[in-house]
């Protein structure tokens, strides 16, 4: 298994490595806790919240378009078809939470390792073009849905 920090000091890592039934500390290079991490991970945090806040402001604009077009042909139906904007604010909730969750767990430059900045980059990355990819289905799918509503009331 390939050796990952459990724990940096100043002076190092403290590696746990675990070999059947065995534990023994090794100590690491100072390379595990470099500065640089902790701007990965605040990367990681600002991608999960911009990117999903973005996919959420699409699928709630997009989506406002096609309710105000329906208001237009059928304003009892407005209400009816605010699914759509509910569903795209979840998104950037959803960032909301995983950037605070990633936020909390950076700590200082002697503390946080390489290894926790690049996962939490890697974390922040998926949830917000995640959200982004999904803002962009909900705005199209969620004014093609509405329109059709508004034309077809059984739909």
């Amino acid at each position: 298994r390939p050796l990952r920090p459990s724990r940096c000091t100043k002076s190092g890592v403290v590696v746990v490595v675990v070999c059947g039934n065995e534990m023994d500390l090794l100590l690491a290079a100072p390379d595990y806790c470099p500065p640089s991490a902790a701007f990965f991970g605040m990367i990681g945090c600002s991608a999960a919240l911009v990117f999903a806040n973005l996919g959420a402001a699409y699928g709630t604009a997009n989506s406002g378009v096609g309710i105000a077009a329906c208001g237009v042909m059928k304003p009892e139906a407005i209400m009816k078809s605010i699914i759509p904007v509910v569903m795209a604010g979840i998104l950037g909730i959803y960032g909301l939470i995983i950037a605070v969750i990633i936020g909390t767990k950076i700590t200082g430059p002697t503390t946080y390792s390489s290894f926790q900045g690049y996962a939490h980059l890697a974390a922040g990355l998926a949830v917000g073009l995640s959200g982004l990819g999904a803002g962009l289905a909900i705005g199209i799918a969620g004014d093609a849905g509405v329109r059709a509503t508004a034309r077809q009331p059984k739909m």
